[in-house]
């Protein structure tokens, strides 16, 4: 069987080596930085589809966008950093906004789906991969 050893640019490592105590605050401007382009495509992708195609006028209260946001950046127990762009809360009547948007995402017995995550997912990713590129370089080369 093969061996695979990859070994990093020394360039990256001694600039890695010199973020030092940095670091946690550089991955979460990269991270915030990312999910903040990823947000803009839901809440776009959420307006287009939020009273289209529907038989009866909408009956939307907005509550669903307003529901939209990003969770802080937390570190998992394997020391990987997450993010996530997501609906929160309940809505004025009691339901879930999470439940909202999958019932509007997949659809449901007599409502047609109408996906706006999945889209707004495949859409973003690389200009998401680009701003965290970026952002980490940047941070990156000003220490």
């Amino acid at each position: 069987m093969a061996t695979m050893k990859p070994k990093m640019p020394d360039e990256l490592i001694a600039k890695l080596t010199r973020l030092g105590n940095k670091t946690d605050e550089v991955c979460e401007k990269a991270l915030k930085a990312g999910a903040e382009v990823a947000e803009k495509a839901v809440a776009s992708n959420l307006s287009a589809v939020i009273g289209k195609g529907t038989k009866q006028p909408s009956r939307s209260t907005g509550q669903l966008q307003k529901a939209l946001g990003t969770s802080p950046v937390k570190v998992d127990a394997k020391g990987n950093y997450d993010i996530k762009v997501g609906f929160s809360g309940p809505r004025a009547d009691g339901s879930s906004n999470a439940k909202i948007a999958n019932i509007l995402e997949y659809g449901k017995s007599g409502q047609p789906p109408r996906p706006f995550l999945k889209p707004a997912k495949s859409k973003s990713r690389r200009q998401v991969m680009s701003v965290i590129s970026e952002t980490l370089e940047r941070e990156m080369n000003d220490v």
